[in-house]
């Protein structure tokens, strides 16, 4: 009986792991868990045999929905392949700035766990999805640049503008990009086309608001990379900062253009890629997260509040 037992559990384990397994030829998608990786002309990718183009790349930035186990999966087991190939840093959208000294102290055992989240402003799903990635770059000795601008600032930037920002102190101004963009792109025409609601001026805030994201967390990569040359950076953020080379992708190359940088995309249709230069990330697509309206706009009145509630100096 055990022997049946022990010989169940290896397959089952097998099985799971078909879409990402080294030497497996099975590429399907089967689980949450599970991912396969292809190159922007659809050449399935195994991360024990990753292709130049990526081994080689200055920057790396892997787009994500947030929560999605397959993804933040692969994000781990791939920070692993880089790490084990040359020099890596793990940059995070979702720590900033002004937390970045927590977030040395914890690598260094300076401080636990629990005083991470709670300091450092961790995001409430960090124990579950972020914690795989912090603990091997504590692990192997890797830096974790804290990338993002600061919520509140942000927050702010998108009630009353961009010019909200010259009314910070220095050392709040210097959590936040010297430089940031807000004319007209295709990154902004992308944004402004996702947008349905609110007037034009609060739009033009929004993007203001989601600009900052994207060019705070392009500074940090490049100045991280100016003192640290040889290094490579893997960055993470939602899909909608890193796609299609629009937004941290563009805002990196306005700071650097020699950089070499990639991007990886998550899709549950492959062929949903093209013709864009991505690598691919093939994951299952999250649930559908409402499909009454009454329910979408209830959460969007409930964040509304929220954001109404935080006081801008």
């Amino acid at each position: 009986m055990f022997r049946l037992v022990a010989l169940s559990l290896t397959t089952l384990a097998l099985t799971a792991c078909s879409g990402f397994t080294s030497d497996s030829t099975e590429t399907k998608v089967r689980h949450f868990y599970d991912y396969q990786l292809y190159s922007p002309v659809l050449e399935p990718i195994s991360l024990t045999s990753l292709p130049k183009s990526l081994l080689e790349a200055d920057v790396i930035l892997v787009g994500e929905w947030h929560t999605h186990s397959g993804i933040h999966r692969f994000q781990t087991d791939l920070l692993d392949a880089l790490s084990d190939q040359r020099p890596v840093a793990l940059s995070m959208e979702q720590f900033t700035r002004d937390k970045q000294t927590v977030v040395d102290h914890y690598l260094a055992g300076k401080i636990g766990e629990q005083f991470l989240i709670k300091s450092g402003n961790a995001w409430p799903n960090y124990e579950s999805d972020y914690r795989p990635l912090v603990e091997l770059a504590k692990q192997k000795q890797l830096d974790v640049i804290a990338a993002n601008a600061p919520k509140p600032i942000v927050r702010c930037i998108g009630r009353e503008g961009i010019e909200y920002l010259e009314v910070l102190p220095p050392h709040k101004r210097d959590y936040v990009a010297a430089d940031i963009n807000t004319a007209d792109s295709p990154y902004k025409e992308k944004f402004m086309a996702s947008m349905h609601h609110g007037s034009p001026e609060q739009t033009q805030n929004q993007y203001a608001a989601q600009v900052t994201w994207d060019e705070t967390m392009a500074e940090s990569i490049t100045n991280y990379l100016t003192e640290h040359s040889g290094t490579q950076v893997l960055h993470i953020a939602g899909k909608f900062h890193t796609e299609q080379g629009l937004g941290t992708k563009a805002s990196i190359l306005k700071r650097n253009p020699s950089l070499n940088v990639v991007v990886i995309t998550p899709y549950s249709n492959p062929e949903d890629n093209n013709p864009n230069s991505d690598f691919v990330l093939n994951v299952l697509p999250p649930p559908e997260r409402y499909v009454q309206m009454e329910h979408r706009m209830a959460a969007y009145q409930h964040l509304s509040k929220r954001d109404d509630t935080l006081k801008c100096i």
